[in-house]
C-alpha cells in the first residue's frame, strides 16, 4: 500500500523540519502513553503479577520476529544497547592467533571494541576495509573491496547492514556466501536499517542481529534487541540474572538453583529485562512499524527523496546510487572545497535538523515527513553553495 504523510501520529514540533532518525527517532503519541501508563502503575506495585515479567517480553519477541522474518521468537534476546549483543557475541566466539575479524571504515564504535579488545587477548587482528576516496561507483567498489578482503583467515565479518554515517548499504547476501565459502561468521548491526529497511533473517542468514531500538525501532533509549542463530545457543551469557534460568516463573521456588538456562538466546536477556516501562514503549513502537509495513515505509521514503536528488547533483553534490543506499538514510556530499560546516549552520538557521558524519550531510527521513521538507532541504543546499567560503 502507498503510505501517506503520518507525521499526526507524532509530536514534533510543527517549527522544524526533522530529518535526523538515524541520530535519535522522535517518540510516536501512541508510544508516549504507553510509557506514562506504564510509570503510572509503579504507583501501585501489588499490580504488576508474576507472569508480568514474561508475557510482554514474549510479544515483544513475537513482533520483532515477525519485523525480520524470524521463524523462532525463541532465538531473540532483550538488551540495553548494541554493545551489549555485540560484548555477547565476541564473547561467545573464540578467536585465535593469526585470524581476522573484518570491518568497514568509520564503523560504529560499539561495533568496534569489543573486536579489538578481543583481537588483542587472543593475538587475532582487526582488517578495516575502507571506503574508495573516488564518489563514482562507491559503494559498488566498496562492496567488492569487502569481499576482497574475506579470505582463509578470517574468523569474523562484522558490519552494519547500512552504514551509519553515511547511508552506504553493503551487499550482506554476497558477502554471507563469500563467508559460508571460508567458515566465518557474519555478524550485523541492524541499527541504521531495521524498521525502515526490510531485513530478513532467512535470506541474508547473519549469525547475529544486533540492533538499538531507539532510531528505526522508533522505541526508547536503553533498549535494543537481538537475534542469535542456533550456533550461539550453548553459549555463555555476559551476565548470570536470575529470570534467564529454566523454571525462573515458579518464584516460590526461585532459590531451588537450576543450572540450566531457558530455551534459545534467552539466555543473553540483560537483567532486569522485563522493564516495565521501556519494554512495553518498544513492544508499542515495533507493533506500529509492523502495522506500517517495513516495505512500505522504505518506499515513502523513496517518494521523498526521489525529486530532489537531480536537482543536487545538477549542482554538483554527490549522493550514492540507489542500488547501494536505503531511501530512509543518504549520505549528501557537497561539491569539492565546500564548507560542510557552514552548510550545517544554514540548515539549522531554517530549523533543518540533519547530522554530519564526515564529509557526509547525512539526511534521515520517515513517515513524519513530507515532501514540502524535502524541498526546503534541497532549496537550502542549494543555496549553500553560494554563500559558504572555500578554499
Amino acid at each position: 500500500m502507498n503510505l501517506s504523510c503520518q507525521k499526526d501520529k507524532f509530536s514534533l514540533d510543527k517549527n522544524v523540519v526533522y530529518l535526523n532518525c538515524a541520530y535519535m527517532s522522535p517518540i510516536l503519541k501512541s508510544v508516549e502513553k504507553t510509557g506514562i501508563s506504564a510509570m503510572q502503575r509503579a504507583r501501585n506495585p501489588f499490580t504488576v503479577k508474576p507472569a508480568d515479567f514474561f508475557s510482554d517480553a514474549e510479544k515483544l519477541r513475537s513482533a520483532f520476529a515477525q519485523l525480520i522474518n524470524a521463524p523462532d521468537p525463541g532465538q531473540i534476546a532483550l538488551i540495553p544497547s548494541v554493545s551489549y549483543g555485540i560484548g555477547t557475541v565476541a564473547n561467545n566466539i573464540a578467536l585465535e592467533s593469526g585470524d581476522e575479524v573484518v570491518i568497514t571504515e568509520e564503523q560504529f564504535p560499539s561495533n568496534y571494541y569489543s573486536w579489538e579488545r578481543t583481537c588483542k587477548e587472543s593475538s587475532a587482528r582487526i582488517v578495516v576495509v575502507s571506503a574508495p576516496e573516488d564518489a563514482k561507483n562507491r559503494g559498488r567498489e566498496w562492496n567488492q573491496h569487502i569481499l576482497e578482503s574475506i579470505n582463509s583467515r578470517t574468523k569474523v565479518v562484522a558490519l552494519a547492514h547500512v552504514h551509519w554515517a553515511d547511508g552506504t548499504k553493503l551487499d550482506l547476501a554476497a558477502i554471507r556466501r563469500r563467508t559460508n565459502e571460508v567458515g566465518a561468521f557474519l555478524i550485523v548491526d541492524g541499527t541504521q536499517s531495521v524498521g525502515a529497511l526490510p531485513f530478513d533473517v532467512q535470506e541474508f542468514m547473519p549469525d547475529a542481529l544486533v540492533c538499538a531500538g531507539y532510531k528505526w525501532l522508533l522505541g526508547p533509549y536503553g533498549y535494543g534487541l537481538a537475534w542469535f542463530s542456533e550456533k550461539f545457543n550453548d553459549g555463555t551469557p555476559i551476565e548470570e540474572n536470575w529470570i534467564n534460568r529454566r523454571d525462573s516463573d515458579n518464584f516460590a521456588g526461585l532459590v531451588q538453583y537450576q543450572e540450566a538456562y531457558r530455551e534459545g538466546a534467552a539466555r543473553y536477556n540483560v537483567g532486569e529485562h522485563s522493564n516495565f516501562v521501556l519494554l512495553p514503549m518498544l513492544l508499542q513502537a515495533i507493533e506500529q512499524i509492523n502495522t506500517w509495513g517495513v516495505e512500505n515505509i522504505q518506499e515513502y521514503a523513496r517518494r521523498l527523496t526521489a525529486p530532489i536528488i537531480p536537482m543536487l547533483k545538477e549542482k554538483g553534490f554527490r549522493i550514492e546510487d540507489p542500488a547501494f543506499r536505503g531511501a530512509h538514510l543518504m549520505g549528501i556530499r557537497l561539491p569539492e572545497n565546500s564548507d560542510v560546516e557552514g552548510t550545517r549552520q544554514q540548515l539549522a538557521q531554517n530549523n533543518i535538523y540533519v547530522s554530519v558524519r564526515g564529509s557526509a550531510i547525512r539526511v534521515s527521513t520517515h513517515l513524519f515527513n513530507h515532501q514540502e521538507d524535502l524541498q526546503l532541504l534541497a532549496e537550502v543546499l542549494c543555496r549553500s553553495l553560494h554563500s559558504t567560503p572555500v578554499g
